[in-house]
C-alpha cells in the first residue's frame, strides 16, 4: 500500500482562502423561490453565479432569459424604447441567484447554439447599437431603468466563446475585436466604477495564441479591460496550472496587470472527441468529485482570481444534481466540505508529501480541512495517511460509498486509509 504524509500547522496562517467554488447558472427553484436546489446553493454557499447557457433551461425562464435576443427580441426596434425590452424571466432568476447570497457575473451576448442552424450567433448588424441595449440592461439590473432593480452586479462579460466558430460566433475574429473594443468602451464611459471584461476564451486559444493576439490589439485600440475570461475543461491539473500561468503572464506583458484571470467554465474531461460520453459519465461519479476538490484546492496557489464551475443547470454536464430530481451527486458534496473550509476564512499551512494528495487548511472559530486522493489511473491503489492535524478532530469522508459521512473523532496524529478518489474532511474546535 502506497503511504502518504500529511501535516497541519494550525498556528502557521497564510493568507485568505479564495472564494473559487462559482458555478455557472444557479438554482432550480418554484416559482416563488423555494425548493429545488436552493438549499443546496445556500449550503454550498456559492459566490459567484455567472449567467451562460440559462436559456437552454425552462425553469430560468428559456428562450426569455439572460441572452440579448431573448430580452431585446426585434433588432430593429430603438434602443432607447422601454416597449421593446422584456426583462420579466431574466429579473426572476436573478433574484433568485442573489436569495442564495451569491453575486453575478452577468454574460451579454448569446448561448451556444451548436446546431447546424444559427440563429443569434451571428455578428450584430450594428456594434453600436449592440452596446447600447447592452447599457440599458446594465441599467435595468443595477439602477432600476425600466421597472428595473438595484442588484448592484459588478461583473458584465462580453459574449461567450467567440473563438468556438461557428457555434458562438459566425464572423470574423476582426469583427469581433471592433465589437468587444466598441461595447467595452461604451459601458466604460457610463460606468466606470464596474468590471468589464470577458470575453471567456475556449481553452485553445490559451494554447494557439489568439488570446495573446487579442490582449496586444485591445492594447493597441486603447480598450479597457478589468478581467479575462477563460476556459478549461480537463481531468488533468497540469493543464490548469500551464493556463493560468500563461494567461497571467500575457495580461501582465501586454499592458493589464490589474486584470483579473477568470475561470468561468471548467468541469471534469477526458477529451472532447471519444473520451466526451465518458466523461459526461465520470464527471457525475466520485473521480470527478474528487478532481473538482482537488483543483479546488489546488487552484489556491494558482494565478486564478475567480472561478465557475460548468455547470449547475440541469445538463450533460451538471455534476452536481441529479435530473428531476435534483438529488445531489458527489461534486455537490465535494462543494459543500469546501466552504465548510472556506468558512473559516484564514488559510494556514500544510504539507503532504504525494502528488496525487491535495490539501487546504484554514482557522477561525474552527480548526477545518480537506484532504483529496485524486487521480484518474485506472489501477491506482489505496493509500494509507499519516494524518498530522495537531489536535483531536472530527472526520468525515466522501468516498462511492459516504456522502461526507461523520467517521467519529481522530487523535491529533494517526493513521487513516483512503481509497483512489475520496475526500476526507476534518474540524476542531481547538
Amino acid at each position: 500500500m502506497a503511504m502518504a504524509t500529511v501535516k497541519i500547522y494550525p498556528n502557521t496562517p497564510i493568507g485568505e482562502i479564495k472564494p473559487l467554488h462559482g458555478t455557472v447558472n444557479g438554482p432550480v427553484a418554484n416559482h416563488d423561490g423555494s425548493g429545488g436546489t436552493v438549499d443546496a446553493f445556500k449550503k454550498m454557499g456559492v459566490p459567484l453565479v455567472r449567467l451562460h447557457d440559462s436559456s437552454f433551461f425552462v425553469n430560468y425562464g428559456g428562450e426569455h432569459t439572460v441572452d440579448i435576443s431573448g430580452i431585446f427580441p426585434d433588432f430593429e426596434k430603438d434602443a432607447e424604447d422601454k416597449d421593446a425590452y422584456d426583462f420579466f424571466y431574466t429579473d426572476s432568476y436573478i433574484k433568485r441567484c442573489l436569495m442564495t447570497g451569491a453575486k453575478i457575473l452577468y454574460r451579454l451576448g448569446q448561448r451556444i447554439e451548436p446546431h447546424p442552424k444559427k440563429y443569434h450567433v451571428h455578428p450584430p448588424k450594428d456594434f453600436y447599437k449592440w452596446a447600447q441595449i447592452c447599457e440599458h440592461i446594465v441599467r435595468h439590473v443595477n439602477e432600476g431603468w425600466n421597472d428595473g432593480t438595484e442588484c448592484g452586479v459588478e461583473y458584465w462579460e462580453i459574449w461567450n466563446e467567440p473563438d468556438n466558430v461557428p457555434a458562438c460566433w459566425t464572423g470574423t475574429m476582426e469583427q469581433f475585436y471592433d465589437l468587444f473594443e466598441i461595447t467595452a468602451k461604451h459601458l466604460k464611459s457610463c460606468f466606470p466604477h464596474l468590471k468589464i471584461g470577458g470575453p471567456a476564451f475556449a481553452e485553445w486559444s490559451v494554447d494557439n495564441g489568439r488570446v495573446e493576439h487579442f490582449l496586444k490589439e485591445m492594447k493597441r485600440r486603447e480598450v479597457p479591460l478589468d478581467f479575462l475570461s477563460w476556459h478549461t475543461y480537463s481531468r488533468v491539473l497540469e493543464d490548469f496550472t500551464r493556463r493560468s500561468g500563461k494567461v497571467r503572464g500575457l495580461l501582465d506583458e501586454n499592458g493589464y496587470p490589474e486584470a483579473e484571470s477568470i475561470v468561468d467554465e471548467w468541469n471534469y474531461l477526458i477529451n472532447w472527441k471519444d473520451g466526451l460520453q465518458e466523461s459526461r459519465v465520470k464527471l457525475m461519479t466520485m473521480e470527478g468529485a474528487a478532481m473538482a476538490s482537488a483543483l479546488l484546492c489546488a487552484a489556491q496557489d494558482l494565478p486564478i482570481d475567480k472561478m465557475t464551475y460548468y455547470d449547475a443547470r440541469p445538463c450533460g454536464f451538471c455534476g452536481l444534481f441529479k435530473p428531476f430530481t435534483y438529488e445531489k451527486y458527489k461534486t455537490c458534496h465535494a462543494f459543500e466540505l469546501f466552504n465548510r473550509v472556506y468558512g473559516e476564512k484564514n488559510r494556514i499551512n500544510v504539507e503532504c508529501d504525494d502528488g496525487d494528495v491535495y490539501v487546504l487548511a484554514a482557522k477561525g472559530e474552527k480548526c477545518a480541512g480537506i484532504v483529496t486522493y485524486y487521480t484518474y489511473d485506472e489501477n491506482a491503489a489505496e493509500k494509507e495517511i499519516t494524518l498530522d492535524i495537531g489536535n483531536a478532530a472530527k472526520l468525515y469522508r466522501l468516498d462511492s460509498e459516504r456522502d461526507a459521512v461523520f467517521m467519529g473523532e481522530y487523535p491529533a496524529v494517526g493513521r487513516i486509509t483512503l481509497k483512489p478518489n475520496s475526500v476526507l474532511y476534518f474540524e476542531s474546535e481547538e
